[in-house]
């Protein structure tokens, strides 16, 4: 099943790797599909999850790393599309797409903590250029809208606003993260129907996959989640031995034996 298949019907989980190695076990674990994470990649990088850490050109690199590393379907988290003006937003998009990712997302989250959000007429208009800069690729926009992350003052309702006006300009998949009581989820589905949404889960509460399946969600991502789950248990680790000298917080490692044979097998096959 090819990427845009997979939003028509039913509810998939898009994990989100932040290396090769991690592309590749998530893939041997039988996942339909990958997204990048620009916090997870940054980590890597000891930078910062902003715009201005991670150059385009760095990160281009590592999503066409991400893209080669297996044979499913990858989205980009293309964060703000490194850029403001929409003609710039354009150019770095068709850039993205020859990476061959089969999607990558927009959000319209500034940085700007004196303006976190772009205007809703220049989001729009953001939105419209990169969707035409993917004509011809068979890629699929998704547009985020960044209200609850930014602590607008009403993130529900101009989430709304938001995503309504980017499916009119194009978006194919829309995507408010932050959103995660059943009441926000559903009120967001309902809203940009049939456009498909995307909901993050990233933390320990967050709702089953079932239970946002049958609020109508398509798609599930856990963005930084995974990799910081690894950086999780690497710190306890790092942390009792140089505080203690004891090394049980090593306990919950993979066997060398098996991770070695899965990618062992990965290279094989």
């Amino acid at each position: 099943m090819d990427f845009r298949q997979l939003h028509e019907t039913g509810c998939f989980v898009i994990p989100n790797p932040w290396d090769v190695g991690s592309a590749r076990f998530l893939a041997h674990l039988g996942f339909p599909a990958l997204a990048t994470s620009s916090a997870g990649f940054g980590f890597t990088r000891g930078k910062p999850d902003a715009v201005p850490s991670l150059g385009l050109d760095e990160v281009l690199a590592h999503t066409r790393e991400i893209v080669q590393a297996t044979a499913l379907p990858v989205n980009a988290d293309f964060q703000n599309g490194y850029a403001d003006e929409p003609e710039r937003v354009a150019e770095n998009v068709r850039r993205c797409a020859a990476t061959g990712v089969a999607g990558l997302s927009i959000e319209d989250a500034t940085g700007d903590p004196a303006r976190p959000l772009y205007e809703l007429p220049l989001a729009v208009e953001r939105v419209r250029a990169a969707r035409e800069a993917l004509v011809g690729t068979g890629a699929l926009l998704t547009a985020r809208a960044e209200c609850f992350l930014v602590k607008h003052a009403d993130p529900l309702r101009e989430s709304i606003r938001r995503l309504q006006a980017y499916a009119e300009a194009g978006a194919d998949v829309l995507y408010a993260p932050g959103a995660l009581t059943k009441e926000q989820v559903q009120a967001i589905v309902s809203a940009v129907a049939p456009k498909p949404i995307n909901v993050l889960c990233g933390m320990p509460d967050s709702p089953t996959v079932p239970e946002l399946a049958a609020l109508g969600v398509r798609r599930v991502s856990v963005g930084s989640a995974l990799a910081r789950a690894a950086w999780g248990g690497f710190a306890r680790a790092a942390r009792l031995i140089i505080n203690e000298g004891r090394f049980d917080g090593l306990a919950g490692a993979i066997p060398f034996a098996e991770l070695n044979g899965v990618f062992r097998g990965i290279l094989d096959s």
